[in-house]
């Protein structure tokens, strides 16, 4: 048996300066590159990394290329994945004949014709699944959250910004025309200096909760060691994985071992609009405030308010930026007032950008960006509005979040959203849950990846990962 494959510097490196290595081998689907710039189909050869409900989410958006390996922990999920190809046609057939593996390291030493992998794999593998594949030379598109601690989203960006190779996080918000033209028109200054920033959504847990140490049963085809990965092996529950295609990550990653709860599942894709539009980069300070009587344990609270500060940074100004979640989420009283005339009600989700000549609402992907300017009776979309018609359009408009990524493997423009950018947007994240877990508000050194005074903060930054499965 060959041995796995070893992550080592080297092969790293490697891995990131070449683009085309499925292409020395031939098997029965010969890459991309081989047919020629006039083939009459130019299609990727793609693995899975991964086959749960999130992975079935997002597969009409590549199944039409070839799919010609599959991996997970759980046997049962690439059953029902290839379930699901019998409605996709050619694609879909090609999926249904994919060959099966339950370990990534092998998949990536035997299938030397795979040029892109789609990682969904959970939070906890994110990180370590993509470096894999863009050691063995792989092209990679990875589900958010990107990082499970400050260290890998440190890592995950340093790599992101070396690689030759086409990176995409799976931030889709980001991918569509209001959420560039929120960009643009915040850019173009025209709500002035903005001094904050409010981004939530009203989703809610039960209060923080001490690990369940009694086991259930693990299902048949369920490798529970190989699934917990680099994190700790924790008795196996039921809700770690029960009704998955219904709320996905919200099972498991309410545990602080797995995920890092909401901030991580929805503010990996509310933050991304403040940090692209106001080039936020690291915090200088970070805090959370949690439910009175609520003490953390475990488990994610049932409701948060974190808090970053950030400097002052070419032509923006100092600002603090908000993320809240639970039943009563919302920016402050006096800006959803702001909102009342337009939606009596305050949205159960957005990101709000409170500026010196109006406000900017979007959704909390980043989507359907509306502006009230000083004296406006009412909020107007960001592509309406009159008074935003002169600025102009600098950013690129795409096809599609999936598709931008698929043209980029095949030479096209790069991608938006590359793995540079989302371990910078990350950071912030991952810091504000050290401080969580800390209790207590941090000033932040990012050069040093230190938080200043605080040396017990270390093993958060830093999380000890497992080998076994690496």
């Amino acid at each position: 048996m060959a041995q796995h494959l070893r992550i080592t510097r080297r092969s790293l490196l490697k891995g990131l300066g070449v683009a085309g290595i499925g292409a020395l081998a031939a098997p029965h689907i010969l890459p991309s590159g081989a047919r020629g710039a006039n083939a009459p189909s130019k299609k990727l050869n793609i693995a899975m990394l991964a086959c749960g409900g999130r992975s079935s989410q997002i597969l009409p958006s590549f199944i039409n290329e070839n799919i010609v390996a599959v991996c997970d922990v759980n046997a049962r999920q690439i059953e029902a994945i290839k379930k699901m190809a019998e409605k996709h046609g050619e694609g879909g057939a090609i999926l249904a004949k994919a060959r099966e593996y339950e370990d990534y390291r092998k998949l990536l030493e035997a299938e030397k014709s795979v040029e892109a992998v789609v990682v969904a794999a959970g939070q906890r593998w994110h990180v370590q699944l993509s470096k894999a594949a863009l050691a063995a030379g792989k092209h990679v598109f990875c589900e958010k959250p990107m990082a499970h601690s400050v260290a890998e989203a440190r890592d995950i960006r340093d790599i992101g910004r070396t690689t030759k190779l086409a990176t995409q996080i799976g931030t889709q918000g980001g991918s569509t025309d209001t959420f560039r033209r929120s960009m643009e028109v915040i850019q173009a200054g025209m709500l002035g200096q903005i001094a904050e920033v409010h981004c939530w959504i009203n989703r809610t847990f039960p209060p923080s909760a001490a690990i369940d140490m009694n086991a259930d049963p693990i299902p048949a085809g369920l490798n529970w060691d190989f699934w917990c990965g680099p994190c700790k092996v924790l008795p196996f529950k039921n809700y770690y994985l029960g009704g998955i295609l219904k709320v996905g990550c919200l099972n498991w990653g309410r545990w602080l071992e797995y995920g890092d709860g909401h901030l991580a599942d929805m503010g990996a894709h509310a933050l991304n609009l403040p940090s692209r539009a106001l080039k936020l980069g690291a915090p200088l300070k970070a805090s959370v405030v949690i439910p009175t009587g609520e003490p953390l344990k475990d488990s994610y609270p049932s409701a948060t308010t974190f808090r970053w500060d950030y400097a002052a940074r070419e032509k923006f100004g100092p600002v603090a930026v908000y993320w809240h979640d639970g039943p009563k989420a919302g920016p402050p009283e006096a800006l959803a007032q702001e909102l009342m005339s337009t939606y009596k009600k305050v949205p159960g989700s957005g990101v709000l950008f409170a500026g010196e000549k109006g406000i900017l609402l979007s959704d909390a992907w980043g989507v359907g960006g509306v502006v009230k300017l000083k004296g406006d009776a009412k909020c107007r979309g960001v592509n309406d509005h009159e008074a935003l018609k002169s600025v102009p359009i600098t950013l690129p408009r795409t096809k599609g979040h999936m598709q931008e990524w698929l043209d980029a493997c095949k030479g096209g423009r790069a991608t938006f959203q590359n793995f540079a950018l989302a371990g910078e947007i990350a950071e912030p994240a991952m810091v504000g849950i050290v401080s969580l877990r800390l209790g207590k508000p941090i000033e932040w050194d990012s050069a040093a990846l230190k938080a200043k005074g605080m040396p017990g903060a270390d093993p958060l930054i830093h999380r000890e990962l497992r080998k076994k499965w690496l």
